[in-house]
């Protein structure tokens, strides 16, 4: 679907002289990102970990939670860390582990869900099977704030649980020991934003900082050094999970950038290997930086996709090995699971445009798919995928083992959570936030699915009825591609690490006439051009799957021809390859204007 650009307000003359020494682009991002003063200038541009990361001791309940887990490594209890399937939930399973090992625990394991028979946070058969085990203490990361009954059982089998999570908040509180979460109500740590693997830190913070910690440290490494060497798991952890990178998020994921650049963990260094993010490491000054972009892209997709493939646990062990050869082996089946998580992908979604074009819901408000057998891991990916595609929501659904599973994505505009929670009767359970949602229903007969549609189809349509629904792309500023050199650039990086809430700044350049058009990659998927503004000089610019047919069946590839005049939306990006570095025009988007004669 067009968006419509939408290029932010130009600076007023009285806010440029308020800071005349900094460049007018990097002054524009900085306005256009609500930073307006010089504190919070700087708090953006220079974190620094010292004065930014908050005390762990600032969470009301963290005295009650280190006091249990010292019990309970003192009394030599069987501990065990429930983390979750994703990148987010095994970083923090490792950030916990990890730590209480350090700390002298020998009773302690981890376990994490399968995604298909178990479901996300905790269930009442791991309770039972925990509790048979003789576990006295459960330590949950990134889950077990809504699950109340759960917590209750376990209570009930002399098992005290410790939450640490960041997810929505129920209206009624778990019976746990201690809740480590920044958002319950009547919590006093400052912010609101972390991760879940960000929320386990805080935890571990807590502890090494405790006076007892000091007669129970088993590893050579310091507290502090410890500590440090976390972070490459917790940026990792942000980054994945999308928590906005502001505030404390921004700092740790900015140290722990560093601290991922030279990570002392086998595991990472073989995947970074994999991942073919270890090309400069025999140089010493380390000139391959690591981004966030590298995370997101490369990173957390194959750590997720053992969640989603396998089983979560093969990305624990490869964060977790001290085993090369086991490290080798286990980043291989990641990117193995990665592979497989990409071709069933694309099939899904292939798939799922067929069905939409079938069932004529391309006009409709909300497109609902659904199909028997889908894996349950991939059916969120392909609702994304659809959603950014189609610029509506996206329920799409699986029919599996006698269950029907959903997940669904939403744009900015539509609430989907508010629809899940009035039509709450109809699931064995459900849940999400105002964008993203997951349920299954409490039976698969033809009437209940029916009902759920046509209900939730009723709803988006009431609430779109009056509303002019168009995605709007917003852009930093206008610039000319002259201006866009090394020097524009390096000013730029002291904005990583991008992320959410501080994304990747975009650009504007008009009257572009196109020179050359090359479709480029596999099955040419991928529009490279050569370009000039005003002057002689050619620029490239390469854009990233617009050799794909959009949901008019064109693509960009098969429109442009040398000789174009076009505006381009793009964000600057550096490619490098045998040692070369070049500055790379990432194009977002494209508008042919008339054809120069």
């Amino acid at each position: 679907m067009q968006k419509i650009w939408r290029v932010a307000e130009s600076l007023t003359e009285e806010f440029k002289k308020q800071f005349p020494e900094i460049p007018e682009v990097v002054l524009q991002l900085l306005h256009n990102r609500n930073l307006l003063t010089q504190e919070k200038i700087d708090e953006f541009l220079y974190p620094d970990y010292s004065q930014d990361v908050f005390d762990p001791y600032l969470f009301k309940d963290m005295v009650s939670a280190v006091n249990r887990i010292f019990q309970a490594i003192e009394k030599n209890e069987l501990i065990i860390v429930h983390g979750d399937y994703d990148a987010d939930g095994v970083c923090a399973s490792v950030i916990l582990i990890s730590t209480l090992k350090a700390l002298g625990a020998k009773r302690v394991d981890v376990f994490l869900p399968d995604r298909d028979l178990d479901g996300y946070g905790i269930n009442k058969n791991t309770i039972e099977i925990i509790a048979s085990a003789g576990a006295k203490l459960l330590l949950s990361c990134d889950c077990g704030i809504s699950n109340k009954e759960e917590i209750s059982l376990a209570q009930s089998k002399g098992v005290d649980v410790i939450i640490t999570d960041h997810h929505n908040v129920p209206e009624t509180l778990p019976p746990a020991v201690a809740i480590i979460h920044p958002k319950v109500p009547g919590e006093t740590y400052p912010d609101k934003g972390l991760s879940g693997g960000g929320v386990a830190f805080k935890l571990v913070q807590a502890l090494l900082k405790d006076k007892r910690a000091a007669a129970h440290w088993q590893i050579k490494d310091t507290r502090e050094m410890h500590e440090k060497w976390l972070l490459d798991l917790v940026a990792i952890s942000s980054v994945a999970d999308m928590v906005p990178l502001l505030g404390e998020s921004r700092t740790l994921t900015k140290y722990g950038l560093i601290v991922l650049n030279k990570t002392k963990r086998i595991g990472l260094k073989e995947l970074l290997e994999i991942c073919g993010l270890n090309k400069n490491q025999e140089n010493k000054d380390n000139s391959r930086r690591l981004f966030t972009s590298d995370i997101g892209f490369k990173i957390a997709p194959r750590i997720n996709a053992a969640g989603r493939v396998k089983h979560a646990n093969g990305a624990f062990q490869l964060l977790n090995t001290e085993d090369k050869d086991e490290a080798k082996e286990l980043a291989r089946e990641l990117n193995v699971n990665n592979q497989e998580r990409q071709q069933i992908t694309e099939k899904m979604v292939n798939e799922a445009k067929l069905q939409i074009k079938e069932t004529d819901q391309t006009n409709e408000p909300i497109i609902f798919v659904i199909k028997k057998d889908w894996p349950v891991g991939l059916i969120g990916l392909i609702a994304s995928r659809l959603c950014n595609e189609f610029y509506k929501p996206v329920i799409i659904m699986t029919d599996k083992d006698g269950q029907i599973h959903g997940s669904g994505r939403s744009i900015e505009e539509i609430n989907i959570m508010e629809k899940m929670i009035e039509l709450n009767e109809l699931f064995s359970k459900y849940g999400g936030h105002p964008q993203a949602c997951g349920f299954t229903l409490k039976n698969s007969r033809a009437e209940t699915l029916k009902k759920f549609e046509s209900l939730f189809l009723e709803m988006v349509k009431k609430e779109v009825i009056n509303k002019k629904i168009i995605p709007v792309l917003k852009i930093d500023t206008e610039v000319k591609l002259e201006d866009v050199n090394w020097d524009s650039y390096d000013l730029l990086q002291k904005f990583e690490p991008f992320g959410q809430n501080n994304p990747e700044p975009k650009y504007l350049a008009k009257n572009l006439t196109i020179a050359s058009v090359e479709p480029v990659g596999n099955n040419g998927r991928h529009l490279k051009l050569l370009v000039r503004q005003h002057t002689f000089e050619h620029r490239k610019m390469i854009g990233f799957c617009f050799g794909d047919e959009n949901i008019k069946g064109q693509n960009w590839c098969q429109v442009l021809k040398p000789g174009d005049s076009v505006d381009a939306v793009f964000e600057v990006s550096v490619n490098e390859w045998n040692g070369n570095r070049e500055l790379q025009l990432k194009l977002v988007d494209l508008k042919l204007n008339q054809p120069i004669q």
